[in-house]
């Protein structure tokens, strides 16, 4: 048997022993579950948890390879002493139960000599609760795409992909398909990347909502604020390309005045989305070389419909110039110089300022995931909250964060800049450089609302530490769809640096995490101040 080595134990045997009985166990979990725990895992695997009963939290959770071996189940529970999921501080319990014999007997050897009771129970109620919760919460929830029209659909986005439409047609360049299925008669279409920012097709359920966006957009005078309202106004479909090296990653979803954004497409969407794109992609191909000049043009073609082939559905696709003058009449006689140019404003004003009299001097700041059920609790407990500005995505592992903690007095008056420049815009780690040290860095950054940049943190670009902890702050954003967190928290001192409680956690904001391509800033350098 594997034994613990000796400076694991010592540090184990340092921990403060907590009055608490802990509940452990590992289940095979079916595939679906595994995906809403973590979409890049096996089909097959098992899930490791470690609950405190006493407390009614998870410290600890892992889906692992199936018939992976008991050494795994040790990983877990000590990540759930030293570093656990939730706020809690690292701790030892005083007694573990499980009900595995061979779990029982592999933990008595390895844990001797850490005054940890393990004993063997039946049954274990609030783990038997949780995975209950795992499979009815992977059942009920939907799939982004029907599984019926996702093939299809991504194909479609492919082949659109390869076209660029965007090398042809501006925004203000408005197509009109008629599908006539189910609740939709017309979409209109609006392509989006000519300037090179945001990829994407957005498709108007009204012309009045394309209208009104872009007026909404010109009178915003390019606030972050009046643009995000404006933004989540749109009656449309969309679908947007994340390029991902040689490849890209296409996105569906939905955008309404009272529902927000949301990344699933239901089966009737679904369909009008996949006809009005067919007819898109066919009348691209055959008029491409005359639509430069956005002349009068139509076509009508014979879509099979998605469930029945057999079956044809006339789709009608027609160019608008009239519209397309009307719209660039409305920019140009407004000033702005490009409404596209609003997509990329919305969440990356570029200013050019890295201000860095925000963060308190001595505040503690790091890069973390937390449970969503700590997520809950918060909302509902902080004294500060700003919720996201759309649907935020739950298939990660936890809530991608970044903690900043520091003094009472400091952490309020944190909260308090930020509220007074209008809340918190995003979050970014972009690459900086001083060049007289020959050192780069990966700088911290916080974009408020109002457009200002300030400076969090600036982490060695060679940091190991910060590397890994980089991969899993980006791998959980995207999973969240691209939403993350802020956590000031006050006591940085003592054994709650670093682990605040429930209670020392004043503030919550759920923003944008952005890419250093999204902020737009270019190459950041030190400059040396001189006096």
């Amino acid at each position: 048997m594997t034994a613990l080595n000796r400076s694991t134990h010592r540090r184990l045997r340092q921990l403060r022993q907590v009055p608490s009985v802990w509940e452990g166990d590992r289940r095979p979990i079916a595939p679906g579950v595994i995906s809403s725990l973590d979409p890049e895992a096996d089909d097959e695997g098992e899930c490791i948890l470690w609950v405190d009963g006493s407390e009614g939290v998870v410290r600890a959770m892992d889906v692992v390879a199936l018939h992976s071996g008991p050494e795994a189940i040790v990983r877990t529970l000590l990540r759930a002493m030293e570093a656990p999921h939730n706020a809690s501080p690292p701790a030892r319990p005083q007694k573990i139960v499980v009900r595995d014999r061979e779990i029982q007997f592999f933990l008595r050897g390895v844990l001797q000599d850490l005054d940890i009771a393990i004993e063997h129970v039946p049954e274990l109620p609030l783990i038997d609760e949780i995975f209950r919760g795992l499979e009815e919460g992977a059942e009920s929830r939907p799939p982004d795409l029907p599984p019926q029209y996702a093939d299809a659909l991504l194909e479609l986005a492919e082949s659109l992909w390869q076209q660029a439409p965007w090398e042809i047609l501006d925004e203000e360049k408005i197509l009109a398909i008629e599908v006539n299925s189910a609740d939709v008669d017309t979409l209109y279409v609006s392509i989006l990347g000519m300037l090179g920012m945001e990829y994407g097709i957005l498709l108007y359920r009204s012309i009045e909502s394309l209208k009104l966006f872009r007026e909404r957009v010109l009178a915003s005078e390019e606030s972050p604020r009046d643009l995000q309202a404006a933004f989540l106004e749109q009656d449309c479909f969309f679908l947007t390309f994340e390029p991902a090296g040689d490849t890209i990653e296409p996105s569906f979803g939905s955008l309404h005045p009272l529902e927000g954004m949301r990344t699933v497409l239901y089966d009737d969407e679904a369909i009008a989305v996949l006809l009005a794109l067919s007819g898109l992609q066919r009348f691209f191909q055959k008029h491409r070389s005359k639509l430069e000049d956005f002349p009068a043009l139509s076509g009508s073609y014979r879509i099979p419909h998605p469930d029945s082939p057999q079956q044809k559905v006339f789709v009608q696709v027609a160019t608008m110039p009239e519209l397309a003058e009307e719209l660039f009449e409305l920019t140009v006689n407004s000033g702005f110089a490009d409404v596209e140019e609003s997509f990329e404003a919305m969440f990356a004003p570029q200013v050019p300022v890295l201000r860095t009299d925000l963060i308190p001097e001595d505040a503690y700041f790091s890069l973390g995931a937390m449970p969503w059920e700590i997520v809950e609790a918060i909302r509902s407990i902080a004294p500060n909250y700003q919720a996201a500005v759309g649907s935020i995505a739950t298939q990660s592992d936890g809530f991608p964060i970044v903690l900043i903690q520091t003094s009472r007095p400091k952490a309020l008056n944190l909260i308090k800049g930020i509220q007074q420049s209008g809340g918190l815009a995003s979050i970014c780690f972009h690459p900086g450089e001083d060049p007289f040290a020959a050192q780069r860095y990966d700088l911290g950054i916080l974009q408020t609302t109002n457009g200002e940049l300030h400076l969090f943190g600036e982490f060695e670009e060679d940091d190991p530490i910060h590397i890994q902890a980089r991969k899993k702050w980006d791998q959980r954003c995207r999973k969240t769809k691209g939403f993350c967190g802020l956590v000031i928290a006050k006591g940085v001192k003592g054994q709650s640096r670093g682990q605040p409680d429930l209670k020392d956690m004043l503030a919550l904001f759920e923003v944008r995490s952005l890419t250093p391509q999204e902020l737009g800033l270019g190459n950041l350098e030190l400059v040396p101040q001189f006096e």
